[in-house]
């Protein structure tokens, strides 16, 4: 059985949410009807009534468990198989009409084992936020990424987790992290400079060897091309490990098929490379410069050297800064210059907001850039390159009104909540307006009138526009992703690299995607270039014919 990828322009949106004749809002189909929930005397229902503040029964705050409290509704499935036939021919579609017609907090059925579906923000936020200390990672993520993350930062649980942040925290520091910017934009002019005009690129060839290369020089210091097939042959047994189109991806990793052995082979090339950079870093020694700041891997060998983590911990956070931060950077690279390619004259307004800066863009400009910002946030929205987050609660918890038993699959999707009509309006639309206050041209003189409606520290809309996890491509909570601000700097600094040299015109016009480990394109997506004779001047008006 094979995945029908996801395409935008087909995907039904969830039914926006319409006044009834008493005022209130309800969710309603395109021919106006309201959806099969459940719902009480009043007529009101657990998935969708909340109040101003956000509180209401999807949003109980220290609420315990109540064991008379009632189940989420679970329609469909099959026997002994559950649901999986659904997500195996299209994931993300399942997830956001699960969503869509049953409300915030939905059950599901994965070869016996359930599964409650999360994606009324008030609950997200409650998941990762307020009850995060009742939740773990849980033991399906660990049971089908131990083989390649092992015990590193990921997938540590409690005091093991806290320590192992507590490490590597410092590469990510602010000013840490923008001392990474040189390589971002160099590694982008380089990109820059092998394309012609009028060449048809890859984008998504193009940002995974970009990514790999700033992440490889940021984070390990390493000679990339020594690397690069080896993460090139693992990454793909990972994809094709975890392509929910294949019913084999539901299995265990010990299942000896074809592509479980492959991985399992990939996967211990991976570690033996990573082994021996780690064995020469030892080797060359500490920094002639007791004072310069130290890369990644210069901080976990030396956390090891301390006692403060094992080999073993070592190799396993290395695998997982190299892998999972290159692939989820390459992804959004890839969706915002498709997404921009497709819309010109937004384009074209962020060409002319890096062509005001001084050169090539550097990490303290970042902030003189909203429509910039707008463009990549949007870009995380529309296509969050992870499209699934996994909890398990180790007690007894209550969402939306129902009662979640202990050691259940939680999982919290951005690609439902993102594409949710009662958050977003025109939720499968490309509409990096949305993120700035003004909604037109560009910030007002003398004001910040144009400005992202939100931070760098908490990406997403202001609250009171919309519920604060209405957004959350890079999780939440004590648990979000260590590696937000090192992502979204490398996003923007590469896109305002490249559209000071290159217009992009859109050759894949009608992208598809599916899920794997992320959320991946169905095939290249291919863009043309227009190179500039020099970077664009501000004064001088780009032509769009």
């Amino acid at each position: 059985m094979g995945e029908q990828p996801t395409r935008v322009d087909d995907a039904e949106p969830p039914p926006r949410r319409t006044p009834d004749d008493a005022g209130r809002s309800t969710d309603r189909g395109a021919d106006g009807s309201s959806p099969a929930t459940d719902r009480g005397a009043d007529g009101s229902s657990p998935a969708t009534d909340r109040g101003a503040d956000g509180s209401g029964p999807l949003a109980e705050r220290g609420a315990a468990a109540e064991p008379d409290a009632p189940r989420p509704p679970a329609p469909g499935g099959l026997p002994l198989l559950g649901n999986v036939h659904e997500l195996a021919s299209d994931a993300l579609g399942f997830y956001g009409r699960r969503a869509a017609a049953h409300g915030g907090v939905v059950r599901y059925d994965v070869f016996g084992t359930e599964s409650y579906l999360v994606t009324d923000p008030a609950a997200v936020r409650r998941v990762l936020v307020d009850d995060h200390d009742r939740y773990e990672k849980g033991e399906m993520p660990r049971s089908r990424l131990g083989g390649l993350l092992g015990d590193g930062l990921f997938l540590a649980e409690d005091d093991d987790w806290r320590e192992q942040r507590t490490t590597v925290r410092s590469a990510f520091f602010r000013e840490r992290v923008a001392e990474y910017g040189d390589a971002m934009v160099d590694h982008a002019r380089r990109a820059a400079a092998q394309w012609d005009d009028g060449e048809v690129v890859d984008v998504h060839a193009a940002a995974t060897d970009y990514a790999f290369a700033v992440l490889a020089e940021s984070l390990l210091g390493s000679d990339v091309e020594r690397e690069r097939e080896t993460v090139r042959a693992a990454a793909e047994s990972v994809t094709e490990r975890f392509d929910t189109g294949r019913m084999t991806s539901f299995l265990p990793e010990w299942v000896p098929t074809p592509a479980n052995r492959r991985y399992r082979r990939r996967i211990g090339a991976l570690r033996s490379t990573i082994r021996t950079l780690v064995a020469e870093r030892r080797a060359a020694g500490p920094p002639a410069d007791p004072g310069a700041a130290d890369d990644l891997l210069g901080t976990l060998v030396a956390a090891a050297e301390l006692g403060a983590m094992d080999d073993d911990r070592l190799v396993d956070n290395a695998v997982t800064f190299l892998f999972a931060g290159h692939k989820t950077s390459a992804l959004g690279l890839t969706y915002a210059l498709y997404c921009l390619a497709d819309r010109p004259e937004f384009q074209e307004r962020v060409r002319r907001e890096v062509a005001a800066l001084d050169g090539d863009p550097r990490p303290a400009d970042l902030g003189a850039c909203p429509a910039l910002t707008a463009a990549v946030d949007e870009a995380l929205r529309l296509y969050p390159p992870v499209h699934t987050f996994f909890r398990e609660p180790t007690e007894a918890v209550r969402l939306g009104g129902y009662r979640v038993p202990a050691g259940v699959v939680v999982t919290l999707s951005p690609w439902a909540v993102h594409r949710d009509g009662r958050w977003w309006d025109d939720p499968t639309a490309y509409r990096p307006e949305r993120w700035l206050r003004d909604g037109a041209a560009g910030p007002a003189d003398g004001d910040e009138a144009g400005g992202p409606v939100h931070s760098d520290e908490a990406p997403g809309p202001a609250v009171g526009e919309r519920p604060e996890y209405a957004y959350f491509p890079f999780g939440g909570g004590p648990r979000h992703c260590i590696g937000m601000r090192f992502a979204r700097q490398e996003l923007r600094l590469a896109t305002a690299t490249l559209l000071r040299r290159l217009r992009l015109e859109p050759v894949t016009t009608d992208l598809s995607v599916r899920a794997s480990v992320n959320t991946r394109p169905d095939g290249p997506v291919r863009v043309r270039v227009r190179t500039l004779e020099e970077p664009l001047d501000a004064n001088e008006p780009s032509d769009t014919s």
